[in-house]
């Protein structure tokens, strides 16, 4: 008889874990909603509620590969659990694996063959896979495929008359086009697509000639500030500017990945940094992040956004452009910063990272997969990783990494940080992410780090979101991925 009320105890104070956690989650405190489940799961993990929830606030968080986890979990309880198929089907869908989720959705509608949301999610996701079909059919094999930039001549392109935005003078990028095209952006306006693809194919021809892996000397009393995502989140970036100074020879910045994707003024960014790259290449630095690739634009905004707002030679051509960006920097031998983390073997040198084969989309395993998606744990080791690509590595893999290649710190970016920044793994790894109050709900700060030689002591500062037009963030999405967020 103790024992059963041992277990009615449990069950009791699981489901008010529960509801805490759901609190939590509406908050959108996601990560506390992950600790609340996780806790109600050890006292009962026979409850599928618990595995499911837990699923949709990893998928909140992109943890996508835990989410698939929790969701396989509960189905494996209840295989007529249909929101176990559901999450992973959605978790799949967000990784870009649609012909995964097509599968669940299916099931799903096995299970609940007269649910409208049901049926209409199958669909969707029958028309998006049979849209990848057809693309994969028709596509150029890699070997054959000319690149869209030899096809653009903007000297050629019209600029009519009353068009009285920020214009290019000849062929140099100058600081008052660079000022005037971001007043034109504040205020919602539209760069002339001729001066798009000059800067675009400008920008193309300075990140071929550098290496994958890039070398900055920072001169004595000199600075460089380094900032994480920013996700499309122009308004945001122009008080990084306003903060901090705009990009100069004498204040230099380098953006860590993910510039794109998310929120909804991509475009603004994109153009922004590149013009900046074109005015001044020793102004602006800029890594490749895991956004920074066509899978990841067809799902999250970029594409659509690129679309709308210039056009479909655009998409190809910004594709490109991408494959075209350095994977990481080191600054004076000291500071190693890549958007992602470190790898899933020891002995990796910087010559390796140098090497890679960087003119491609990224692939899902090797180097330059890691280097893009991978991301730190508490624990020593390696991981799984959360996110489903990549892996976790602990303070062990850091601290040898950097003994190995004789470098002080890691700095790297790619995740959500409450106050903007996070240091870990005994000081030797800062996160640093600059987009706050991500997709205007996660109530985060941003962050930029400042490094001065010669001692390049991290100088962490931190702000605030500032308002921007109501532009929801993934208005561009794809709109099936939109129904399931």
């Amino acid at each position: 008889m103790p024992v059963m009320e041992a277990d009615t105890t449990d069950a009791v104070h699981a489901e008010e874990l529960k509801s805490q956690a759901n609190e939590a989650f509406k908050a959108h405190k996601y990560a506390q909603a992950i600790d609340l489940y996780t806790q109600a799961i050890e006292l009962n993990d026979q409850n599928v509620v618990y595995w499911a929830n837990r699923a949709f606030a990893h998928i909140k968080l992109e943890e996508y590969g835990s989410a698939i986890q929790d969701a396989s979990k509960a189905i494996e309880i209840d295989p007529k659990y249909s929101k176990g198929y559901y999450r992973r089907g959605a978790a799949f869908l967000a990784m870009g694996k649609l012909k995964e989720a097509l599968k669940d959705f299916q099931q799903l509608k096995k299970i609940c063959p007269n649910d409208r949301d049901a049926a209409k999610k199958l669909k969707e996701c029958e028309k998006a896979v049979m849209k990848l079909k057809f693309e994969e059919a028709i596509a150029v094999p890699e070997a054959q495929r000319r690149s869209v930039a030899d096809s653009i001549d903007f000297h050629a392109i019209d600029v009519e008359p009353q068009y009285t935005g920020a214009k290019i003078e000849g062929d140099v990028v100058t600081l008052d086009f660079v000022k005037k095209m971001i007043e034109d952006f504040k205020n919602q306006k539209s760069l002339h697509k001729r001066y798009a693809f000059q800067i675009v194919l400008q920008v193309r021809e300075i990140l071929r000639a550098l290496p994958s892996l890039v070398d900055v000397n920072i001169p004595e009393g000199r600075h460089l500030t380094v900032c994480g995502d920013v996700h499309g989140q122009f308004y945001d970036l122009l008080n990084i500017f306003e903060l901090n100074g705009l990009p100069s020879d004498e204040n230099p910045y380098l953006f860590n990945g993910d510039f794109v994707d998310r929120g909804s003024f991509s475009v603004e960014v994109i153009l922004t940094l590149f013009a900046f790259k074109c005015m001044s290449p020793a102004a602006m630095h800029l890594s490749r992040g895991n956004h920074e690739s066509k899978s990841m634009n067809k799902i999250y905004g970029f594409e659509g956004e690129v679309r709308s707002k210039l056009n479909e030679t655009f998409v190809e051509l910004f594709a490109e452009v991408f494959c075209c960006l350095p994977l990481a920097y080191v600054l004076n031998e000291k500071v190693f910063v890549a958007h992602g983390g470190l790898f899933s073997v020891d002995g990796v040198k910087l010559s390796e990272i140098r090497a890679i084969d960087r003119f491609c989309e990224p692939p899902e395993e090797g180097l330059m997969c890691e280097i893009l998606w991978s991301d730190p744990q508490p624990n020593p080791g390696r991981g799984p990783s959360k996110r489903g690509v990549g892996l976790a590595f602990g303070a062990d893999v850091t601290k040898r990494f950097l003994e190995e290649n004789n470098l002080d710190l890691i700095v790297r970016s790619h995740e959500v940080k409450d106050e903007g920044y996070e240091i870990e793994h005994d000081g030797k790894l800062i996160t640093v992410f600059s987009a706050p109050n991500y997709c205007d709900q996660m109530g985060n700060k941003g962050a930029f780090i400042r490094f001065e030689a010669p001692d390049l002591k991290p100088n962490i500062v931190t702000f605030s979101a500032v308002p921007h037009p109501d532009v929801k963030p993934m208005a561009y999405a794809n709109n099936f991925l939109q129904m399931f967020q």
